[in-house]
This record gives C-alpha cells, structure tokens and sequence, in this order.
C-alpha cells in the first residue's frame, strides 16, 4: 500500500495541526500504520501507530498531545496534533503494513515524500 502525508506547515508553539495520510493502491482497513518523524540531523523516529481495528500506541514524547484515528471508507488516516512545541519541528511521514511489527520496525521499502512541520514562533 501507497501512503502520503500532506497537511504540514509553520505553527506557533501551542498551536495545532492536523496531518492527514491518504492510501493509494489498495485499501489501508486491514493495514496497520504509523506517523514518524526526522527532525534534522536526527533519525526517524516512530510517534504513533495504530492498528487495523483501531487501537493506538503513542510516543511518550507525543502522549496526550497526538491523537492518532483512521477513516476506513476515506482510505484516510489523521494525526490530529495539540500543543505543538518547537521540539516536534520534523519532516512527518506515514507508512503501513499488514504486521504491526513492521509498523513498529520501520523497516519498510519506501517512504512517500512526507509532509514538514515546524513550530516556531
């Protein structure tokens, strides 16, 4: 399955966004997926994940904060993001697969282009 971020962009700190990933190439419903970031000169780093039927797991960096949600019929999935800091500045991508350990790994083929969100004031 086909994932590409898009909805990123320049928040003040406190501030809110909402990333949307949207599948191509088959349907995401028996798909579990993660959002991850790199922020620069970092590596990419697992923020949320969630599994086909709907649980989610979150970074504590990001708990309570992030709420991770899927819409089957929209092939969609959403990483609504609260109270953004400045340390959450990163290139934001989404990625999924059957397993959630590959989900969890990371270790997937390619990545879609990702979707930048800064913070700053």
């Amino acid at each position: 399955v086909q994932l590409q971020a898009s909805g990123g962009g320049l928040v003040q700190p406190g501030g809110s966004l909402r990333l949307s990933c949207v599948a191509s190439g088959s349907n995401i419903r028996a798909s579990a997926v993660g959002w991850y970031r790199q922020a620069p000169g970092k590596q990419r780093e697992l923020v949320a994940a969630i599994t086909s039927g709907g649980s989610t797991n979150y970074a504590d960096s990001v708990k309570g904060r992030f709420t991770f949600s899927r819409d089957n019929a929209k092939n969609t999935v959403y990483l609504q993001m609260n109270s953004l800091k400045p340390e959450d500045t990163a290139v934001y991508y989404c990625n999924g697969a059957r397993l959630m350990r590959t989900v969890v790994d990371g270790k997937f083929g390619s990545w879609g282009q990702g979707t930048l969100v800064t913070v700053s004031s």
